[in-house]
């Protein structure tokens, strides 16, 4: 055979065909997960010691991070007087001796004794004791008689019974088996020429056996693209195939200025703001969708208070003005409710036409269904669905109950969609009985990384609201250490109280939990009613209260009848009192970025300055630092996701559901963000109209194999 390997044939080629790989060897590759050539190749080094960047003992500078190559001059082992096993191990190179001691690691007694080690490299900061030099549990790689100024060291487990220099070995030679017919390469050259990246075979021998550092970097740029094309490309088929095999619904556009008659251009019209250019844009991106028989899939992702809601109502007007109806579904009831509130208010008195009426229209029919709804009013709106004359549609996941069925469900809004299951959100996009799909838009007020978005939302286009509405003040946030400061935020409280406007306090837990240490909402309704917030309103909303609770606590905060609302993150997403200017949030290095942000967004929504107050005065992780001071310093939302992703990583793509070569090996969202936007953009042209992987079947062959069925379905429902 002379045409290039595949990856398909190193798969379907076993590790016993290697030399030196006999039964024993073939267990251990069995632990560390690799059966087949493919997966050798594929089980990249986790580090590299680069010996042009070594020190020596004598001179290697005190207190900073040093890389020593030398040799085991003795091993010796003791247990401390708590029991524990301390390994002591001293290192020389040419200049001098090292010490090395090793807490909790008995087993690098065997790892450096027996005179069988050679060189080694040590790498850790070297610390002044008792007049001598030496580390604490150091990293230690074994160099053997290795040369070259690169060393790969391979990740491996002590079950395995392997050595770093066995997999490079075996490595090696799978390369060298490779080099007469060549690695195939199915990206084409055009693209790779465009982008700078090498063929996929040097990549291969460049990240196993770089001749430099900047050699090794190239080479993972190649296979990082690689990593991520084939991500996007599943994730752009799977949207041009929806496109292609769905039955969409061409809505009635019209114009939204002029002298055109409509909805929308009512809607706009009376609206006493204008809308600001990120909204406009966001319009008429939506208006493009729903003007194509392709069903419509879009995300809309705008930061706390960007104007999303205004968006989703002319998106859900324009439904209605070609004769169809609206749903907009929200995770929560309090959510829903407030939706309902805020809809009805941008609405106003809006008429529709009804011929068959006495005067030719109707007042626009807007609908609230969640499982608080009474009987009867659940009647009304249910026989209003299905004879049309109900027009938009809000609730919860009610809204897919068996027993709801839609005269002809025109577009679908899920607003934080995030919180739904696909199964919920799948069964909105299925409910007209002619088989026509809505057009479906899911928004979400968790500003996303774009490298995410591609990522996590690739089947999905996205437009983002990126600027805010004027006359938005910005929120002072503060972070609170110290007793005295605290005192302060709730002097803050009072002072904000007397002049007129609201609070909230927002507490971690219901309940009072020894465990956790966190201050409950119960708890502190009844340590600031008695103490810091005597002789105030105050309410209490959490969770577990039943429904008709919740809804006349709100209806009381709404009303201005409580000063301080006290309450877990219920109120975390679109709660919306603009008279509440004050946000206190208890234990705040217990929540993430996404939330304190969604939290503070709950206040200054009103044309009075906002504060928001993040109570933290136990020892803090320099995680829930740096989320703080991020807090403090911006409040940008898309900042603020940016910061998040490189504190928390971005987890695998592919879950817990399996480990292997079908995750992200090498690629990063975080630390890979332009590769992912340059794999998006080649991924984009090569589907082209969902026909352009035809005439690629090398990238198709390698698609089937990365990522199966399972795997695919997988990924798009996550």
């Amino acid at each position: 055979m002379t045409a290039p390997i595949t990856l398909t044939d190193l798969d379907g080629m076993g590790v016993s065909r290697l030399q030196g790989v006999g039964p024993k060897k073939l267990k251990g590759l069995e632990v560390l997960g690799i059966s087949s050539l493919l997966d050798l190749l594929t089980h990249y080094p986790r580090r590299y010691i680069d010996r042009t960047r070594e020190a020596q003992i004598a001179s290697a500078g005190l207190g900073v991070e040093v890389l020593i190559l030398g040799e085991v001059a003795s091993v010796s082992a003791r247990r401390t007087r708590n029991g524990k096993v301390m390994v002591v191990a001293d290192i020389r190179d040419s200049t001098g001796t090292l010490r090395c001691t090793f807490f909790n690691q008995a087993w690098r007694e065997h790892q450096l004794g027996g005179g069988q080690v050679g060189e080694l490299a040590i790498f850790g900061k070297i610390e002044m004791f008792n007049g001598k030099r030496q580390m604490t549990n150091p990293v230690v790689d074994l160099v053997g008689t290795r040369t070259g100024k690169i060393v790969s060291v391979y990740p491996l487990s002590e079950k395995s019974g392997l050595s770093t220099w066995d997999v490079g070995d075996w490595v090696a030679q799978v390369l060298r088996r490779c080099a007469d017919r060549g690695i195939a390469d199915p990206v084409p050259a055009n693209v790779l020429q465009s982008l700078g990246l090498m063929d996929r075979q040097s990549a291969f021998t460049g990240i196993h056996a770089p001749d430099s550092m900047a050699h090794m970097v190239s080479s993972r740029n190649r296979l990082v693209f690689d990593e991520l094309l084939r991500l996007q490309l599943s994730l752009v088929q799977r949207q041009r195939d929806l496109e292609r095999n769905s039955i969409g619904i061409v809505q009635e556009i019209g114009a939204t200025s002029g002298p055109a008659p409509g909805l929308v251009r009512s809607f706009l019209e009376a609206l006493p703001y204008s809308l600001t250019s990120a909204q406009q844009r966001a319009i008429a991106e939506i208006n493009s969708d729903l003007a194509r028989p392709i069903p419509m899939h879009r995300l809309l992702q705008g930061d706390v208070g960007s104007g999303k809601t205004v968006v989703a109502v002319t998106t859900l007007l324009t439904a209605v003005q070609g004769g169809h109806q609206g749903a907009l579904m929200a995770p929560t009831e309090v959510l829903a409710e407030q939706h309902g509130t805020s809809v009805r208010a941008l609405i106003g008195e809006m008429t529709i036409d009804a011929p068959d009426t006495l005067l030719g229209t109707r007042p626009l029919s807007v609908g609230l269904l969640t499982n608080r709804t009474r009987a009867a009013q659940r009647r009304a709106v249910l026989a209003g669905l299905a004879d049309g004359t109900l027009d938009i549609l809000i609730g919860t996941h009610a809204l897919i109950q068996e027993g709801v069925q839609f005269h002809s469900l025109g577009v679908v809004v899920i607003d934080e969609q995030h919180r739904f299951g696909v199964e919920q959100r799948a069964a909105l996009r299925s409910a007209n009985a002619d088989s026509t799909i809505p057009d479906v838009l899911v928004m979400t007020a968790t500003p996303i990384p774009r490298t995410a978005a591609m990522t996590v939302y690739g089947d999905l286009d996205v437009t983002v609201l990126d600027e805010l509405p004027p006359g938005r003040t910005p929120i002072e946030t503060s972070w609170v250490a110290g007793q005295a400061e605290e005192e302060e935020a709730w002097e803050l409280v009072r002072s904000q109280v007397s002049a007129g406007h609201q609070t909230y306090v927002v507490c971690p837990l219901i309940e009072e939990s020894e465990k956790l240490e966190v201050a409950s909402a119960q708890e502190t309704l009844e340590r600031l009613s008695a103490n810091e917030l005597s002789g105030l309103r105050l309410g209490l909303l959490h969770g577990r209260m039943a429904s008709d609770d919740k809804q006349a606590v709100m209806d009381q905060f709404r009303a201005a009848e409580l000063d301080v609302l006290i309450a877990t993150t219920v109120i975390e997403v679109g709660v919306d009192v603009p008279n509440a200017t004050v946000m206190v949030i208890l234990d705040a290095d217990r929540f993430g970025i996404a939330q304190l942000h969604q939290l503070r967004g709950r206040v200054g929504r009103g044309g009075a300055r906002g504060f928001c107050v993040l109570v933290a005065t136990s020892e803090l992780t320099t995680d829930a630092q740096a989320r703080l001071e991020a807090m403090v310093r911006t409040t940008d939302g898309f900042e603020l996701a940016e910061v998040d992703l490189d504190l928390r990583g971005e987890g695998t793509v592919m879950g817990e559901r399996q480990k292997g070569r079908n995750d992200l090996q090498l690629a990063s969202l975080r630390r890979d963000r332009d590769w992912v936007e340059k794999a998006r953009a080649v991924a984009i042209e090569i589907v082209g109209d969902g026909t352009g992987l035809e005439q690629h079947p090398l990238l198709g062959s390698e698609l089937a194999l990365v990522l199966d069925d399972e795997d695919r379905e997988f990924l798009h429902k996550s």
